[in-house]
């Protein structure tokens, strides 16, 4: 039995037989929209990941609390950190990795590579 032509049909009111094919463009929309959406989450976690395990001593980071520091240490099995906060005091926190929202290269890395590139 051809199942397409009893879904298009029309009912006695001149509308649609089946409420659900009404409402299939917007549920097309929200499946697309999902599907970027995670796709895009998927992309920043990566390029996170990614960035902490190229994290190297020197690197200033900034952590998700807001503190702003010096990478001085790095245990790699336990995913800590120590990080320099005061160069007058000499203050050192440990934090761990996963609380780095951003990293900055050292100044010397940063020089030796814009001058890789021209």
């Amino acid at each position: 039995m051809d199942w397409l032509p009893l879904l298009l049909a029309e009912g006695e009111q001149g509308g649609p037989a089946n409420p659900l094919i009404q409402f299939a463009p917007i549920i097309l929309f929200f499946i697309v929209m999902m599907i970027f959406m995670s796709r895009s989450s998927a992309r920043q976690r990566r390029e996170q990941q990614a960035k902490l395990s190229a994290l190297k001593k020197n690197d200033k980071v900034v952590t998700n609390a807001g503190i702003i520091g010096i990478v001085v240490a790095i245990k790699e099995n336990e995913d800590e950190i120590t990080l320099r906060v005061d160069d007058a005091s000499n203050t050192r926190i440990r934090v761990l990795k996963s609380s780095v929202a951003q990293v900055t290269p050292a100044e010397g890395q940063v020089a030796s590579a814009t001058e890789t590139k021209t």
